[in-house]
């Protein structure tokens, strides 16, 4: 069984910073890109970082220099360290994986940041 956890979420004041993790199972993490998605309230879930096996990274414009994606595999769990957060960062975070061609995605977790 897949399951992905998501953890490191809270609120801040904007220029600050917060690490989030995402501990998995049920997968041979070290061969699997991992990404992060955020949804705003109202809005849809968008792309924000991944990570490959390789560990080959890409951003989405907004976060690029600000926020860093990053994997441990002998803990099968991927980072992401957001730094100088904005409010337009506000958003529920979600982890995911595709495994076996299908996505799986964790429950999210909540980051609010205030001005």
């Amino acid at each position: 069984q897949v399951q992905l956890v998501e953890s490191g979420g809270g609120s801040v004041q904007a220029g600050e910073s917060l690490r989030l993790s995402c501990r998995t199972s049920g997968i041979n993490f070290k061969i699997h890109r991992m990404g992060w998605y955020r949804q705003a309230p109202g809005k849809q879930r968008d792309f924000v970082a991944a990570i490959s096996s390789d560990g080959s990274t890409n951003y989405t414009d907004s976060v690029k220099a600000r926020f860093t994606i990053s994997r441990n595999n002998a803990w099968n769990t991927v980072y992401l360290q957001m730094n100088s957060l904005s409010v337009e960062d506000t958003a529920v975070y979600y982890c995911q994986t595709t495994y076996k061609s299908r996505n799986y995605w964790g429950r999210g977790t909540q980051v609010t940041v205030s001005s």
